[in-house]
């Protein structure tokens, strides 16, 4: 079965999404019923063909990015050139334009994965809902990661009935020179104290502003790993209440376990549904570290639990977060039992081998 996935970006881009696709095209190339390609933009430049680690990937040309989308018209060009080679089409959502290309995929060929809804760009999300709502009537399967997105999503409620539940995961392994690392990372950021972390692009809706209002008062170090059009406000925020010696941010890094082995607690608090699911939250669960997550009605409470991997606290409230994170750097026992019940989720849920051997079940019949 020849597969092509369609999404707006691919690996090496960093992102959610781009990793699932990645996983998906390599998880499934290994097996032998399977040839997976990629259909995707460029972030801007010229149209190329790559191969990375046995894949396949047709990146279109493009002009940059617009409302969140990237500007190609080279992206039609292309598909039009290649989409009678494949038996199959998985396309990746929120990918307006490939909304556009559904009219030419026959129903028995495509599939859907449905990431999130469009949240920020309001006017994009008025002016492509005809064209998501009609690819999903014609859907012959949909995806999505979590009960709570196919809940709460406007599109996903009209078609629940094609929708099956594919929660993502990732393969995570630790050795000894993590360990070795994880102690020097811990002495250089958490010293004596409970050190939390937290992980991701420093955009609005990451909630990393509401995390920095409460650690006011709190006896813990965290460090905030990313880079992001928000991160001279959030440097400004930690200077205005005076937790230089308490918050750090440092720069993207490429190897994050040592980073996870070192923390105490891991924290994510996205405000908006945007944030669909939180792979992030894996590594976490894998670390054995309790996780603070906020409720949105996506897949990020679903992952971790609340009172069985972590704590669950309502999103853009700094004073409930305060109480949580106090919590748990307080409660060292409860820390431990909470993080043992997450690595135990994430080993029977989450890891890559449940996750491909579920799409390949989904994809054979």
């Amino acid at each position: 079965m020849k597969i092509l996935q369609i999404n707006k970006l691919y690996h090496p881009v960093i992102g959610g999404i781009e990793t699932v696709v990645k996983n998906i095209a390599e998880g499934l190339n290994n097996h032998a019923d399977f040839k997976i390609e990629v259909l995707a933009c460029q972030e801007k430049g010229k149209r190329s063909i790559d191969n990375l680690n046995g894949i396949k990937v047709h990146r279109a040309a493009s002009w940059g990015k617009k409302l969140g989308m990237p500007l190609s018209l080279d992206f039609f060009k292309l598909f039009w050139r290649i989409k009678n080679d494949y038996d199959l089409f998985i396309l990746h959502y929120p990918f307006p334009l490939a909304a556009f290309i559904t009219p030419f995929i026959p129903k028995k060929k495509l599939i859907i994965y449905y990431h999130s809804d469009i949240v920020r760009q309001k006017l994009g999300a008025v002016i492509f809902a005809p064209f998501i709502k009609y690819s999903l009537k014609k859907a012959k399967i949909i995806l999505s990661g979590s009960h709570n997105l196919i809940q709460s999503s406007p599109y996903l409620r009209q078609v629940a009935n094609k929708c099956e539940i594919l929660p993502f995961g990732c393969e995570i392994k630790y050795n000894q020179e993590d360990e070795r690392q994880a102690k020097d990372l811990k002495t250089k950021y958490g010293k004596d104290e409970v050190l939390l972390l937290a992980v991701g692009r420093l955009v609005y809706y990451k909630g990393f502003e509401y995390a920095i209002r409460a650690m006011e008062g709190i006896r813990a170090k965290l460090l905030i790993i990313g880079a992001g059009p928000e991160k001279d406000k959030l440097e400004q925020l930690i200077t205005k209440f005076n937790l230089q010696e308490t918050i750090s941010i440092i720069a993207p890094q490429p190897d994050l376990k040592p980073f996870f082995l070192a923390a105490d607690i891991f924290l994510f608090p996205s405000t908006e549904r945007s944030e669909a699911f939180g792979l992030v939250q894996l590594e976490a669960l894998a670390a054995g570290k309790p996780v603070i997550n906020t409720y949105l009605q996506t897949g990020v409470e679903e992952v971790s639990l609340n009172n069985i991997s972590g704590l669950t606290v309502e999103a853009k409230n700094d004073k409930a977060l305060h109480q949580a994170i106090d919590t748990l750097v307080k409660d060292r026992t409860l820390r431990e039992k909470l993080g043992d019940q997450g690595r135990q989720r994430y080993q029977e849920l989450y890891t890559l081998t449940r996750f491909t051997d579920n799409l390949r079940k989904i994809l054979e019949q």
